[in-house]
């Protein structure tokens, strides 16, 4: 055979088993489409960023999603960030919070402009996780200030698993978090000061269980401990 006839026929077999992977991401069975999304971080080819972006934004098993994004980190950043980027604005929350937490795995920071205010106060609790997390991977350096004084105005929302999520944003951003965490303690919503408490106990030791510090800081709280409430 000759090297044109072994390109071709080396090319017609690559094709192929791209076709495979494809058909196999929209499969019926989580573990079949677990293996394509392995199959296709295994081999990068530009050929799978559309169909991956688009499963993360329908795919409703966390490992499958989980495996989707690191086949995306692997595809050419080219390809794949204009992608994520269009996808954080989409009117789906779990296409916005997939695209979040692929651009925060992939940590370029050609992406920080995309963290738009909107998505860090997203109604969606996940999309305002992921905005989170891949805020603090992304912000360039001096912009810590103001990531922070954005992310405080979130203290006392949600339930326990997205106020973890807040406090372990700003602790990632260290010392400029701190004066804004002190102000907090004198909000006047209990849940805020309480919230603003456990992340600076979080701060001087981030390895401590969280629920118990929220849990203590809401008693602190209750008997007028640290703020009371600016009054």
């Amino acid at each position: 055979m000759t090297d044109t006839g072994q390109k071709t026929g080396q090319d017609t077999g690559q094709d192929t088993d791209a076709a495979r992977v494809l058909r196999a991401l929209a499969d019926g069975r989580s573990s079949v489409r677990l293996r394509a999304a392995l199959a296709a971080g295994t081999t990068p080819d530009p050929r799978f960023v559309g169909t991956l972006v688009e499963r993360c934004a329908v795919e409703p098993e966390f490992f499958v999603r989980d495996m989707l994004t690191w086949a995306l980190t692997r595809q050419p950043l080219s390809m794949t960030l204009p992608r994520l980027l269009r996808e954080v604005r989409s009117t789906h929350a779990q296409a916005r919070s997939q695209a979040l937490h692929t651009l925060s795995k992939i940590g370029d920071r050609q992406a920080w402009p995309a963290i738009t205010p909107a998505l860090l106060c997203d109604a969606e609790d996940e999309v305002a996780r992921s905005a989170w997390r891949a805020a603090v991977v992304l912000v360039p350096e001096g912009e810590e200030p103001a990531l922070a004084a954005q992310l405080v105005t979130q203290l006392g929302r949600g339930g326990q698993e997205t106020q973890r999520s807040l406090s372990r944003a700003l602790v990632e951003l260290g010392d400029a978090a701190v004066p804004l965490l002190i102000a907090a303690e004198s909000a006047p919503e209990p849940p805020v000061r309480a919230h603003a408490l456990a992340t600076q106990r979080l701060l001087r030791d981030p390895d401590a269980a969280f629920p118990f510090l929220i849990e203590e800081a809401k008693r602190i709280v209750a008997v007028g401990g640290p703020g009371h409430g600016g009054g």
